[in-house]
């Protein structure tokens, strides 16, 4: 027998030749790969499957909803439900709570000035006389009477607005203990700009889509 001749074929069959035969790999681990590669697509089909049904059904709101957080509109100022009026369509009652006296009328003199009308100038009623402690306090109708108090308040930093039982439209004026002066008129006006035109908030950047 040859040294050629396998073992156990007993010396019938002799291998010839300088080719010898190639030893095949076992089938059973390319089956078991196939199977993993075929079964980790399958899931992710079921799984992309189920985000479409789930967008169809929600009509894509997560998704937008997403995108939104990113690239919101930036807020715009809600415009004042009342108009802000002019100094000259306010009329103000002038009156003065502290024991210095001459200070209504200095008061209402520089408020004319500055466009306001005046009414009543004289001393404060006896529910304010001597109980004002702060710069002031500003008082008008219930109904109507905030964006005139609101210009008001633009001449006197640090008054109060408060409301009583009124029905006109014109607006009282108590200066308190702590009162000095109405506010430089610069930047009386410059509040009053601010106040009726205020200063959009910025919008967002160009170069982001929505």
């Amino acid at each position: 027998m040859s040294m050629l001749t396998p073992p156990g074929m007993g010396g019938k069959y002799r291998i010839t030749g300088d080719r010898y035969p190639r030893m095949r790999r076992p089938r059973n681990r390319r089956r078991i790969v196939l199977a993993v590669v075929g079964a980790a697509a399958s899931v992710g089909l079921v799984g992309w499957g189920t985000l479409q049904l789930i967008d169809v059904f929600t009509g894509g709101t997560t998704t937008r909803a997403a995108g939104s957080t990113a690239c919101r509109p930036a807020a715009v100022p809600t415009p004042s439900a009342e108009p802000v009026p002019e100094p000259g369509e306010i009329t103000v009652n002038v009156y003065n709570a502290t024991k210095r006296s001459g200070l209504a009328k200095k008061t209402a003199d520089e408020l004319k000035k500055r466009g306001f009308k005046v009414g009543k100038v004289g001393n404060a009623p006896a529910a304010y006389d001597k109980k004002v402690k702060g710069a002031g306090i500003l008082l008008g109708a219930p109904n109507g009477a905030e964006s005139r108090l609101k210009v008001l308040g633009t001449q006197l930093g640090g008054a109060s607005s408060r409301s009583d039982d009124r029905t006109g439209e014109d607006v009282d004026l108590i200066l308190g203990d702590e009162f000095t002066a109405l506010e430089k008129k610069k930047d009386a006006d410059r509040a009053l700009v601010d106040l009726t035109s205020p200063s959009p908030a910025p919008s967002a950047s160009r170069g982001e889509k929505c």
